[in-house]
């Protein structure tokens, strides 16, 4: 059935492909091992958390929105303009955001899409809830129909918060 140059050429081809795949699987560990680097990490990457400056000392809300520059918040609304519009009852994928700041929630004027979750929670959008909202939505609201990812900067979402006070209000 099988002669034995048959069988050396089977057994060599698997024999051959089990010590490659054993060689890969040593010169990544070499080259990917965070064993022997030491204790400390080789590159660490900055990240500002959401509430505390550079330097460490909390950071107020109110005082970042007080400083904050419309402008640059127009800018970052770019984002958004996927899905909302600031014109009065020009509703989107999103609602209308004209007056957006201390309305109360899901109370856009014709839109429908509302989740069942964003209307039950109730309340106004006061600064202080667009903020957390922004950060990451479906965190704040769970359940919520918009898939936007969030704004991580804080220093953003005051501006944003700042440009959107000056739209309608």
């Amino acid at each position: 059935m099988f002669d034995t140059m048959t069988v050396t050429k089977a057994a060599a081809g698997l024999f051959g492909t089990f010590l490659v795949l054993l060689l890969a699987k040593w010169g990544a560990m070499v080259l990917y091992s965070v064993d022997g680097h030491g204790a400390e990490a080789a590159y660490v990457i900055e990240t500002e958390s959401s509430g505390e400056s550079a330097d460490g000392e909390e950071v107020v809300f109110e005082d970042m929105l007080a400083a904050a520059d419309p402008e640059k918040g127009a800018k970052v609304f770019r984002k958004c303009t996927a899905c909302h519009k600031l014109e009065d009852g020009a509703n989107g994928t999103g609602p209308y955001l004209y007056g957006i700041v201390d309305r109360p929630v899901a109370s856009a004027a014709g839109f429908t899409g509302y989740s069942a979750s964003m209307q039950a929670h109730g309340g106004n959008w006061t600064p202080e809830a667009i903020d957390a909202f922004i950060t990451r939505p479906s965190a704040y609201i769970q359940g919520t129909s918009m898939s936007f990812a969030g704004l991580k900067k804080p220093q953003d979402r005051a501006d944003l918060i700042a440009y959107l006070q000056t739209i309608g209000n």
